[in-house]
């Protein structure tokens, strides 16, 4: 006999808001019911009307604001990758290879990245790209400036694919990295490296070179890892 799964009221709700989003009745900029009507609607109590629209916003399809009925939004990827950005970071935080698989995973899909970047460069993602090399250049002794810089660099990269959800992964990637290496961008050696480094990728591309480009963004990836874990354990104690 298969058993019956008594389901929260939560979940019903949730489930029939979802329907009627997908299905148009609420269409994004528009404001749902009330609580009140929401309540009468689905014949519950505020409680489950609540946690169903606090599961929706966590969901990145709706917008609450204070004093104001939720506003459906449209779904972007980088509210896709805010919503899990969180989560992420404690991850990384708890998990002792957390940040050797993100350095991983990011080395993985960057040099795919500069593959794509390459092969779909044009003369505008060219000049942008190459602003951000000179962008680096002109931040270096200053870590703040400095680690801006290079993620922007990286950025262009990945704007360059013209794939809206690489974009926003490669940002999310670069933003939780970037909570762990930040102290490390400005001790000795490393600014160097990153620029030398950015300036052999950028030629690469604007060559027109998908196989040089991937080197030579998995050579920067690899030993930018490799020197940032050096320098990690060598920084001395506050």
């Amino acid at each position: 006999m298969e058993a019956i799964v008594r389901r929260k009221l939560s979940h019903e709700v949730l489930d029939r808001l979802i329907g009627a989003i997908e299905a148009g009745e609420y269409e994004p900029g528009t404001q749902l019911p009330s609580e009140r009507e929401l309540m009468a609607r689905f014949g519950v109590g505020r409680p489950a009307i609540r946690e169903a629209m606090q599961t929706l916003q966590q969901m990145g399809l709706i917008r609450i604001n204070h004093g104001e009925r939720a506003r459906v939004i449209l779904p972007t990827p980088e509210t896709i990758i805010d919503q899990i950005t969180g989560a992420m970071l404690q991850l990384l935080s708890s998990n002792p290879r957390g940040l050797n698989d993100l350095k991983e995973a990011r080395i993985f899909f960057e040099v795919g990245l500069a593959r794509v970047a390459t092969q779909r460069a044009t003369r505008d993602g060219l000049e942008q790209l190459r602003k951000a090399v000179i962008a680096c250049q002109e931040a270096r002794g200053d870590a703040a400036r400095f680690v801006a810089a290079d993620m922007a660099f990286h950025r262009q990269i990945a704007s360059m694919s013209g794939n809206l959800l690489i974009a926003a992964i490669s940002q999310g990637m670069l933003d939780w990295l970037s909570r762990f290496k930040r102290e490390l961008v400005s001790a000795r050696g490393a600014e160097r490296l990153t620029l030398e480094e950015h300036e052999r990728i950028y030629k690469a591309i604007a060559a027109g070179d998908p196989e040089a480009a991937t080197k030579a963004m998995s050579d920067h990836l690899t030993r930018a890892n490799t020197l940032y874990s050096v320098l990690a354990m060598t920084q001395p104690d506050e």
